[in-house]
Parts: C-alpha cells; structure tokens; sequence
C-alpha cells in the first residue's frame, strides 16, 4: 500500500483566517489528509487561545474539497458519544464523505478541572474511552442503538441522517502498550501516535498485532499513523515548539529533502501507513515545502 501524507495542524494562537490560507495551501501540495486537536486551551502552558475542536473540525471540512478533514483527537471526557456522533455524521454529510473522527482518553488535567470536567485517574479514563469508543461506532451505523453501560445508557438512539461512509472511520490515540492499543484493536480503523522514534514505533507496531491477535482480528484492518515534525532548522524547531521541544524532538524530520526521505523511511519500515506533519503557529509553511520535495522524491 502506498504510503499516505497528512498534515496535523494544532488550532491554537492563530486566526481563521490564517487557518483557512494554510488549508488551502495543503491542498495545493501532495497531501492526502488534515486534522485539527480537540482543546479548549492551547495544549501546553496554560495559553487559553484556541478554537474548539468540533467547530473547527466542521471549519476544516467545509473550506477544502480535496482532503481527508479529521480530528486527532477528540476528548472522551468532553462531550456525550452521542453528540459527538450526531455532529460527525452532520460534518461527513456536508463534506461529502471526508469526515475522519479520532478519539482519545484526555490528558490534560489543567484543562480539565478548568473547564469543570473531572479528571478521573488513568484507569478509569480508559475504561470510559473503551465504552466509547463502542457506543461511538454503534451510532455511527446510522442504525437503532441500545447500550446499558457503566458510563453510557441510550434506548434507540440514531444519527439520522447517517454518515455518508459506511463505516465513518474511527481512529483512537495514544501510545499506551496495555490497554490504548488493545483498545485500538478491539474497536478503531486507524491508529495514531505523535513524536516517537521509528524504533519505538516499531516496538508499538508489533504490541498493537499482538493485541489484535488476541482480540480475533486482522492486524491489517488497523491503519497506522504517526505524527512528526519538521523543521528547516533548530530556529524553525523553536519557533514552532518552545518549551516543549525536548518532549517532540524524538519524532522530529529535520534537513535537507533527502534526509527527510531517509527518515521518512525508517518510519515506513517501522510499519506506518501514514506519516503527518505536526504544525504549531507560527505555522511554518517552508516545512510543509520541504516536506513536498521530499514526498515528490519518492513518488
């Protein structure tokens, strides 16, 4: 399968229309895919400017017509899987079928308690993204569901209209070995990480086969993607990264077009299906051009 290229841009410390010129310019380069995060905040240092996911998500789909439009990730502790089901049947529908919808467990604690959530611990944070997933998957059907459950309990509930897709895919987020990826293989389409080594993803690869082995299924019916950043140089890395640049450095393409290759390729032989550009504002376009020649090389 030929390998597949996106761009993640984080919504936050931008405008719209700042957003919109850089949509608009992925489309015209060779990549196949856009997603937005789910945050109320900016997801590190407390900056409280960001767009909400949903909205922007609908945003996205709605300014290209070319690109798959998806969320990574959407916060299970943010929003009821139905209304969350409802608004992303509505977005492939309006989009003609491009809607790509990730979940994840939530991490960000600060933002949580900020916005009156509870932050639950890890456990049980997994288990609600578990249940969610499941109810998530069964209103996207477009059929009747019923579910009594430790979190949820719906009595023929239905998205009408349907998702377009049939299946809308379903990606789940996050590294963890024990349960997200069993997690994963027990419900998504797809499978997303940011900021790893090729190594480390590759260690990741093989847990998610196993647990798709266990769970009775293909390990082929898993997408797999990664995202990475890329910077011209360290001041590029800074710009785009600041105080976290320690934490995204392991997953970084940095170089000439031909270097980018090269590490693009370890994460190919690593097991990626799909490899995504991680853009924060000051979005640096001069990446998204680098990384263009280096995907025009190997095509």
């Amino acid at each position: 399968m030929p390998i597949a290229f996106g761009v993640h841009l984080g919504p936050a410390r931008t405008t719209a229309d700042e957003l919109r010129h850089v949509w608009a310019r992925v489309e015209e380069l060779p990549f196949e895919w856009i997603s937005v995060w789910d945050h109320f905040w900016a997801a590190v240092g407390g900056d409280t400017n960001c767009f909400e996911g949903v909205a922007v998500h609908t945003a996205l789909a709605m300014s290209t017509s070319r690109v798959r439009a998806g969320c990574l990730v959407y916060c299970a502790g943010y929003r009821h899987p139905a209304v969350l089901a409802n608004s992303m049947a509505a977005i492939d529908q309006f989009s003609g079928g491009r809607c790509e919808t990730g979940l994840g467990s939530g991490w960000y604690e600060e933002e949580y308690v900020a916005h009156g959530f509870d932050y639950p611990d890890t456990t049980t944070r997994l288990d609600l993204l578990d249940e969610y997933a499941f109810v998530l998957k069964g209103l996207l059907t477009g059929e009747p569901f019923s579910h009594q459950g430790r979190f949820f309990t719906l009595e023929g509930a239905i998205c009408d209209p349907a998702p377009i897709q049939d299946p809308l895919p379903l990606w789940i987020g996050g590294g963890g070995e024990k349960r997200t990826l069993r997690i994963v293989a027990k419900h998504a389409d797809g499978w997303n990480v940011p900021f790893v080594t090729p190594e480390t993803y590759s260690r990741k690869n093989a847990v998610l086969d196993d647990h798709c082995a266990t769970v009775g299924r293909d390990p082929k019916e898993v997408m797999r993607s990664v995202n990475v950043g890329v910077a011209a140089d360290e001041a590029s890395l800074q710009r785009q990264f600041g105080a976290i640049v320690e934490v995204v450095r392991p997953g970084i393409l940095m170089g000439s077009a031909d270097e980018m290759v090269d590490g693009i390729g370890r994460y190919v032989d690593a097991g990626a299906d799909q490899i995504n550009v991680a853009l924060r504002a000051p979005y640096e376009l001069g990446a998204l051009e680098a990384i263009a020649v280096a995907i025009n090389q190997m095509q």
